[in-house]
């Protein structure tokens, strides 16, 4: 396997750990993707029997609040684990990891009954949320024009109308966190809250799955005059962007570790088809055009992750991270489609089919640079800022 380098160094007790995750991902989640990847009841009950087996074996909820029944590890510690974890997609899920940005958020943010019914049983895996922002008829990068709208009412509970999509796990979830209008007109820059709606609540509606390059797990969804209780407001009302950039920063930079060992993942597979594979002339690995796949493959390999540890470094030492999370976004986006595609190319017509899991690599890698904001977003972002600031440049 390609060695994990490039990144600050890992605790001894937090690379056993790692170490542990790993061949869990490995010799447990991995071979049950086919199953997770088709979905309906016999993925339920496998995720359920990952999930009992992480417990058992002390790996469950490890970056998670203690006082929520995790295990409290920090970010910095926990970087070097979300990399493990996440060469599957389905590894957070099934370590239960997968529910750190709605748990936090409501922890942090959340009525105190809202705390008491939901954010522990998001850590348990009882409850399973989503965070629904972007939607059908408004560019998914400009929240200001939010068309959802949320309207008090006399006895002190929300009306919640309006239309989202590209929700991931919507489907599953018995929770949704809602950016909707409570003040103000289209484009004002204050006046947006986020809600959480129960999925129970009549007037939701799935309106369909939006398969993604033909895989499932983003859906649309319809809220069609739902009633909330006033205690459901997440943090302060017209305050939405606050909470949002708070777990937009965490999140954004948590997808990068993880896109990083699915990066890993696709490198040792195309390293290996290049020394096991056999022509008549010797191995494929011999030809130097592979050669120059391994090598970019590895360099952008090697020259992304420092970017993701510094951006985990400032995070977890509470300061901004503006610029640093939007290069390591980027980056690692660019970095596992790039090195995805060459291991498909690699491997050939078996790249492309249901023997490898390159393809879902690939479609990762792909979609990861338009979802959860475009590159064309963060480039912006990010040199404006450096423009008017002069920071960014690590000096």
């Amino acid at each position: 396997m390609v060695e994990f380098t490039g990144e600050p160094e890992c605790p001894g007790d937090v690379m056993e750990l790692r170490d542990l995750v790993a061949a869990f991902v490995r010799d447990r989640v991995m071979p049950s993707e086919p199953v997770l990847d088709a979905g309906g009841t016999a993925a339920a009950e496998t995720l359920r029997d990952l999930r009992a087996l992480a417990k058992a074996e002390g790996l469950w909820a490890l970056p998670l609040p203690v006082e929520l029944g995790g295990q409290g590890m920090p970010l910095r510690s926990y970087a070097h684990i979300a990399e493990a974890e996440g060469a599957s997609d389905h590894g957070p899920a099934a370590l239960g990891s997968a529910s750190l940005l709605d748990a936090l958020m409501l922890w942090r943010h959340g009525s105190a009954r809202v705390r008491e019914r939901h954010a522990e049983r998001l850590v348990s895996g009882e409850q399973r949320a989503c965070y629904a922002m972007t939607e059908p008829d408004t560019p998914g990068t400009d929240p200001f024009l939010t068309a959802t709208r949320a309207v008090p009412l006399a006895d002190g509970t929300w009306r919640v109308s309006g239309r989202k999509w590209f929700t991931s796990g919507a489907a599953d979830a018995d929770v949704v966190t809602v950016l909707a209008r409570t003040d103000g007109g289209p484009s004002d820059r204050e006046g947006l809250s986020l809600l959480l709606v129960p999925t129970s609540s009549p007037g939701f509606r799935l309106v369909r799955e939006l398969p993604v390059f033909g895989a499932a797990g983003q859906g649309e969804i319809e809220l069609d005059a739902i009633v909330v209780d006033g205690d459901h407001l997440v943090g302060e009302r017209g305050k939405a962007l606050a909470v949002a950039g708070e777990r937009l920063q965490l999140g954004r930079t948590l997808r990068c570790l993880r896109w990083l060992g699915q990066t890993r993942r696709a490198f040792e597979l195309m390293r290996e088809r290049a020394v096991t594979r056999t022509r008549s002339r010797g191995p494929l690995g011999d030809l130097q055009l592979v050669q120059r796949h391994v090598f970019e493959s590895l360099l952008a390999l090697r020259t992304t992750r420092p970017l993701v540890y510094e951006a985990v470094a400032l995070l977890d030492a509470g300061r901004d991270a503006h610029v640093e999370v939007g290069l390591a976004k980027v980056a690692a986006a660019r970095t596992l489609q790039q090195v995805a595609d060459a291991a498909i190319q690699v491997h050939g017509a078996a790249g492309l089919g249901p023997d490898t899991p390159l393809p879902a690599l690939f479609r990762t890698g792909r979609a990861a640079r338009v979802l959860d904001g475009p590159d064309e977003l963060h480039i912006t972002s990010v040199a404006r800022r450096v423009l008017s600031t002069g920071s960014g440049t690590g000096a």
